[in-house]
């Protein structure tokens, strides 16, 4: 330390550190008297701990008597147990040597009775005994020679068994016996022959399900003439299908009991090979007697040249049953996969505990149903021409239904709505039928470009013809017309201009009205999918299924357009033209009014019972030619054009306080009016309008401040400021320089 300043900050850390060690012997020494206190209860503990460490020696040697007792007496226990497995053993060796004596003799005459399952069962029962064993046993009690022969002739008996086995199978299956198949089946186990009694009894079924098959299908010439002779190969194609699954369902217990279980998918890969050979014959003369090839080829035809004439075309009456039959054949097949899959899962699932090993004959399964020349390939390739069928007979039928659209009466819609939907309808629910998921997405994906396009296609040129002008509402047309035949000026042949009115009407209606079998359509397929095939769907085929109905609300959105179109249509050729006339009267009575003017008004209106007569003439020219929705809609476009030209009308005109009271008087009789033909609400149509009179009906400018601003409340203004000032500009009573300085 060479310095004051090092010197003094060790005396600063010296002082530090004394205080911290006063306050530790401060710390202890106020918890002496605990220590102490502690340390006599410690020394009156030491007499008693001589007693626990003699009592502690005394439990010592207890558990080392114990232990080493415990041990004694677990030798003698292990030895008597070995002594045990020897006798055992013994036992068995003695039995295996008596066992063997009486299947040697139980061989020998039960080959001689014929009584092969006795025989066999003595066969079983020796190839449970381990030779090995049972040679050294002979050995040790001096029995060599007669093992060794009863050996001998054992394996003798089993080869010869074997043998005779064999031969009265194949004799039995020649005699069609049945029962005889059935009992020496159940022998193949007992002599260690499992895969050759599968293969067998396999090759038996088989052969079984081609005789059958052959004779139904001989059968098809007497059935031509019968009730369901249209569905008859479908019918034969559910015979096979339900043989092959009876066949499956009476055996499989059979073969669990006396095969164990996991043994099904060996008798299947035996039968389902037949199965597809005798399905495929079925569905080649279902294709020959259909002409389906030709009818496919005339299809293909018009679906590749569809604006040439083809002098040959597919009847869609014909392919009408030609498509219920296809549908059917796709069904039973996904039934009979379906009952497939599930029975053999569950006999794997059994019969195989190694999960690796049950998904590798699971694979192998599915290469025996995606075989190329199998059932399940075949189906397919029908489904992919059942689709262009499906859309030909579609596109041909619709087609028919426009050329013979015809007025229906006491309807306000033509022919064409219910004949199409009725087919579109047919042609999505005979898909269903097919439970296949991939067609019926294809048929209502081509039944919706079908009511997108050709369908709205008839619409959409109907509309762009318009609402003709001339008789601008129906009422007087028709008084003109019963004044003309009156007269006998004319012949009782409506108008080209008449007849056009009422196709675009009619056309309105049939838009609306497609919209609701739409609506309909998607309701009751989305419903009926979800019966029929909700519970076997995956998710993958739900995705698929919600992603093709989404197309309904796609061809709704499409016709509401539409419809929108029609009105706009409507509007600009029978609405605005004639709305106009009608309101600019307003023009020609006078506002700016004193009270003698006002009551005369009153007593007599000037303007707007007239306006009311004209609109309720207009209306009722259209009320009983449009269904309800479109004639509300009418209501509503002419309620907004009434408003809007009445606010042009408005702002051409001068107004006083009694003028503008005036006016309030007819805008509410016009809403009151109004109100009376509609069940919508118009009053929000109203709304500017509304505004605009309460503003003109103020007694002062000061008055602007209740109604604008901060006290509007609740009131939402759909006037701007300089609209404000413009309609105030109309009372003659207000000046404009005062109007200008309002703070709006």
């Amino acid at each position: 330390m060479n310095s004051l300043s090092n010197i003094q900050e060790q005396y600063q850390r010296l002082n530090l550190e004394e205080i911290r060690i006063t306050e530790k012997l401060d710390l202890l020494m106020g918890q002496q008297c605990d220590i102490e206190a502690k340390l006599r209860n410690v020394s009156l503990l030491v007499p008693r701990l001589k007693s626990v460490k003699s009592d502690a020696k005394h439990l010592s040697g207890m558990i080392h008597f114990t232990c080493t007792l415990a041990e004694n007496v677990s030798a003698k226990v292990r030895e008597l147990d070995i002594a045990k497995g020897r006798v055992s053993e013994c036992q068995k060796r003695v039995n295996d040597l008596l066992d063997l004596q009486l299947c040697r003799e139980g061989v020998i005459s039960a080959m001689k009775n014929e009584d092969f399952e006795k025989a066999a069962a003595h066969v079983h029962r020796f190839l449970s005994i381990d030779e090995t064993t049972l040679k050294l046993t002979a050995g040790d009690i001096a029995q060599g020679p007669t093992v060794d022969s009863s050996l001998v002739l054992l394996h003798e008996a089993q080869a010869q068994l074997c043998k005779v086995l064999q031969q009265k199978f194949d004799e039995a299956v020649r005699d069609t016996d049945a029962a005889s198949v059935e009992r020496f089946f159940k022998i193949f186990p007992l002599l260690n022959m499992h895969e050759e009694g599968i293969s067998k009894f396999g090759s038996y079924l088989a052969a079984q399900l081609k005789e059958k098959t052959q004779k139904s299908l001989r059968q098809a010439d007497g059935e031509s003439t019968s009730v369901r002779a249209n569905v008859y190969f479908a019918d034969t194609l559910t015979v096979l299908l339900e043989s092959v699954a009876r066949i499956i369902e009476i055996h499989q217990p059979l073969v669990e009991t006396y095969y164990g279980p996991g043994r099904l998918l060996q008798v299947v890969e035996y039968l389902q090979p037949e199965c597809d050979k005798q399905a495929n014959q079925i569905l080649v003369e279902f294709r020959r007697s259909r002409q389906l090839d030709k009818q496919i080829h005339l299809v293909s035809e018009v679906l590749s040249n569809a604006n040439k004439a083809l002098h040959e075309k597919c009847d869609p009456r014909i392919l009408d049953a030609v498509l219920a039959e296809l549908t059917l054949l796709s069904s039973r097949t996904v039934l009979y996969l379906r009952f497939l899959r599930r029975r053999v899962a569950n006999d794997l699932e059994v019969g195989i505990t190694e999960e690796q090993t049950r998904d590798l004959r699971m694979n192998e399964f599915e290469k025996l149903l995606q075989n190329k020349t199998g059932i399940n390939r075949a189906v397919q390739e029908l489904l992919g021409h059942y689709i262009m069928l499906e859309r030909y007979f579609l596109v041909e039928s619709v087609s028919k239904a426009v050329a013979m659209d015809t007025a229906v009466e006491g309807s306000l819609t033509s022919s064409i709505v219910d004949d199409v939907f009725f087919l579109v309808k047919k042609s999505i629910r005979r898909s269903l039928t097919s439970c296949s998921i991939d067609s019926i997405c294809a048929v209502i994906n081509n039944a919706c470009t079908l009511l997108e396009e050709d369908y709205a296609l008839v619409f959409q040129q109907q509309c762009k013809l318009g609402f003709p002008s001339g008789y601008l509402d129906l009422t007087q047309a028709y008084n003109a017309i019963q004044s003309s035949l009156q007269q006998g000026s004319i012949r009782l042949q409506p108008s080209d201009t008449e007849k056009t009115k009422a196709n675009f009407l009619t056309a309105l209606n049939n838009i609306e009205t497609s919209i609701e079998c739409i609506e309909t359509l998607d309701k009751n397929v989305s419903h009926e999918i979800q019966i029929n095939l909700g519970s076997t769907m995956m998710s993958r085929d739900q995705e698929k299924i919600k992603s093709c109905l989404a197309g309904f609300q796609t061809s709704k959105s499409k016709f509401r357009h539409l419809l929108d179109f029609g009105h706009e249509q409507l509007k600009s050729s029978a609405i605005k033209p004639r709305i106009k006339p009608w309101v600019d009267q307003l023009l020609s009575v006078n506002h700016v009014i004193d009270e003698e003017e006002f009551s005369c008004y009153e007593a007599q209106d000037p303007f707007i019972q007239e306006l009311n007569l004209h609109l309720d003439g207009f209306m009722s020219g259209f009320k009983d030619s449009l269904t309800v929705n479109n004639y509300q809609t009418l209501i509503g476009t002419l309620t907004s054009q009434v408003a809007q030209q009445f606010e042009k009308v408005i702002f051409k005109t001068a107004f006083n306080r009694l003028g503008a009271l005036q006016l309030d008087k007819e805008i509410r009789a016009l809403i009151t009016y109004l109100s009376t033909t509609t069940t919508w609400t118009i009053r929000d149509r109203f709304t500017r309008l509304t505004q605009i009179v309460t503003i003109l009906n103020i007694e002062t400018l000061a008055e602007i401040s209740e109604y604008w601003g901060p006290n509007a409340g609740t009131v939402t203004w759909r006037l701007t400021p300089q609209e404000v000032r413009q309609i105030l500009m109309l009372r003659t009573d207000f000046r404009a320089d005062e109007i200008k300085r309002l703070k709006l």
